[in-house]
């Protein structure tokens, strides 16, 4: 029998939340070496299902397929392609960097931890589902840990308000993807939940284009298309810094990946007729979040709706239906997730330490902490797409298909591009450089030596995948030809 490495992945998070419960309130240093090794171990298993991967192989690998509920036909059904696999890489680096960036935590970080790790869990079983309903299942774990992380931990003044509108959002979309995902399961007549027996399943044309803006636009939500997106970015402002890193950094690639896998992969027919709806919203994310990010004065706000800005590139590269855009779609999940645990990251230092987030009152920040500030240099060159980091290895094919498909669609979309180098050099020149303001001349304490170890990580991964996009192009590649059989490319 060869090792579960996918239920292993899965359920370590799980196992550690709930054994991090038997750890004794006030005994914090324990409770943090405990967390830190659950991530240590999460990260190594992802790492190795990553680079265990045979590309040569190609489809479904690692694949674990136990019935559940036969009366159903819903089974535990798990396996990674080269679409998902840098998403559970992905999760496993925002995970243990999250921890690290938390190690301080004083606030309970017993259950923090553990609420922490149970959304882990949750984000792990969607990326490697490949049962419908196994996903939801998971889909429902990952959002309900939010709302408390928020609501307890989060900024004081906005948490309560953002976190039941993030709730309620996703609640609301989740309710409307499954209300789609039944009617497929019902009209298809196979008396079974696999999405692989879905695919070929034979859905009419009309079943689905009337059905396919239910699954797609449910999933969306989290995905934060327009014009469903505006729980993000106060979702962003109001969690601690960690769950800022999760939330922008895997949860909304979470509602990507499913109206990918879901919406896209089970009715073809359905996104060819939408497409040009998917292009127009995404191209209004885009261009729309990255001009609110330039006026913002709050800098956590700044990244939040830089976040919105970004995953229209996504679903860009999602409608474009060809090996160009869906390629750079697959990067750009990966990319944005680990640029915006950095953006998070560096945030959440410069807020602990100024105890503001207001834009104008800061400066300076380089004199006294020169790794934050070519951190988010790194994630600023990142985000604008810039050669020599991944950003340009994710938006540039997500162009070219977007040439290829609409022209047009490609010039409005690349405003946003511009745009992005405005704010970005606002806000580094704003925060990091220039005068420091009196009263942070000497108040200012150095960060730690996990904090640093985060931000050469992460910074590390953006550039890596910029300079050698070799380690993760050919897989992602490799994964896009299962959708181009699917749909057909345009």
């Amino acid at each position: 029998m060869t090792f579960p490495i996918l239920t292993v992945i899965v359920f370590t998070p799980m196992a550690a939340g709930l054994l991090l419960f038997l750890f004794p309130s006030e005994r914090k240093r324990e409770i943090r070496i405990a967390a830190l090794a659950t991530a240590t171990f999460s990260l190594v298993l992802s790492i190795w299902a990553y680079f265990s991967y045979d590309q040569a192989m190609n489809g479904y690998q690692f694949v674990e397929n136990i019935t559940w509920i036969p009366a159903l036909g819903i089974s535990y059904h798990v396996g990674v392609d080269g679409m998902n696999l840098p998403l559970v890489l992905l999760t496993g680096v925002v995970m243990f960097t999250g921890v690290l960036i938390s190690w301080n935590i004083e606030d309970r970080p017993r259950e923090f931890f553990a609420f922490l790790f149970i959304l882990a869990t949750g984000v792990f079983g969607v990326f490697v589902s490949l049962d419908l309903f196994q996903l939801f299942f998971f889909y429902e774990i990952a959002v309900f840990p939010m709302f408390l992380l928020i609501v307890i931990w989060g900024w004081e003044v906005t948490r309560e308000y953002a976190a039941m509108k993030l709730t309620l959002y996703l609640f609301i979309g989740s309710v409307i993807a499954l209300v789609g995902g039944l009617a497929m399961y019902f009209t298809a007549g196979l008396n079974s939940f696999d999405l692989i027996a879905l695919e070929g399943a034979g859905f009419s044309i009309a079943f689905q284009r009337f059905w396919f803006p239910f699954v797609f636009f449910g999933f969306a939500v989290l995905g934060g298309i327009f014009p469903v997106h505006n729980w993000s970015p106060d979702g962003h402002v109001a969690a601690p810094t960690a769950v800022s890193m999760f939330h922008a950094g895997v949860l909304m690639k979470l509602g990507a990946f499913a109206a990918l896998r879901v919406g896209i992969m089970l009715m073809p027919e359905g996104v060819k007729f939408w497409s040009p709806l998917i292009l127009g919203l995404a191209t209004v994310n885009v261009v729309y979040g990255a001009l609110i990010a330039m006026v913002q004065t709050d800098f956590k706000y700044v990244i939040g709706f830089s976040s919105v800005s970004h995953m229209g590139l996504v679903m860009l590269g999602f409608a474009t239906l060809n090996r160009e855009g869906l390629t750079g779609a697959g990067l750009q999940m990966f990319s944005h997730g680990v640029m915006t645990a950095l953006f998070f990251a560096v945030v959440g230092m410069v807020y602990d330490r100024a105890h503001t987030r207001d834009i104008p009152k800061l400066g300076g920040f380089s004199k006294v902490m020169p790794l934050v500030a070519v951190a988010f240099i790194v994630g600023g060159l990142v985000s604008m797409g810039m050669p020599g980091f991944s950003g340009f290895i994710a938006e540039f094919p997500i162009f070219m298909g977007l040439w290829q498909r609409q022209p047009i669609v490609a010039l409005i979309a690349a405003l946003g591009i511009v745009i992005t180098a405005a704010y970005i050099m606002r806000v580094v020149g704003r925060v990091f450089f220039g005068k420091m303001p009196e009263e942070f001349v000497g108040h200012i304490p150095p960060i730690t030596v996990l904090d640093k170890v985060a931000l050469v990580m992460l910074s590390g991964i953006l550039i890596l995948v910029g300079v050698y996009p070799g380690v993760m192009a050919p897989l992602v590649e490799s994964g896009v030809e299962a959708v181009l059989t699917l749909v057909g490319g345009v």
